[in-house]
């Protein structure tokens, strides 16, 4: 009888303990710092990479793919919070933002992939590796 009892206490001291460990993983990887969750069903994308916007042209290159910008009222503003990150026009610079990804039309030119950003993250400015970088011209 000692035994029996024995036996069922374990049984339900080990499927006790597997539940909550499953329930605490689940909330732990639905929901990110800032409340949102990591995979939204809004159709937007998180993309991070180096920006540039210069002469009503704009692109983000990621990691691997290099995307052009919808030119809009996000990319104004987006190119307005980049100019403390910048030395010219042309740099670069770090920034995180939500977009829809989209194909470009037919007939029309630019890069094969296209972004309209709706959401700015975060900006920065890139690291610089100018002891790496060699210049032509004269003093």
């Amino acid at each position: 009888m000692k035994k029996l009892v024995f036996l069922l206490v374990l049984a339900v001291t080990f499927t006790s303990c597997k539940n909550e460990s499953k329930k605490e993983n689940t909330e732990e990887t639905t929901e990110t710092k800032d409340g949102r969750t990591a995979k939204q069903s809004d159709g937007l994308t998180l993309l991070k990479g180096e920006f540039v916007y210069y002469a009503d042209a704009a692109v983000l290159q990621t990691h691997n793919q290099i995307y052009g910008v919808i030119l809009d009222d996000k990319v104004t503003e987006l190119n307005k919070q980049a100019k403390p990150f910048k030395k010219e026009d042309t740099d670069f610079v770090m920034v995180e933002v939500r977009a829809k990804i989209q194909q470009k039309p037919e007939g029309e030119e630019g890069w094969d992939n296209q972004i309209e950003i709706k959401e700015i993250l975060n900006i920065s400015a890139i690291k610089s590796e100018a002891e790496n970088v060699v210049k032509l011209g004269t003093k």
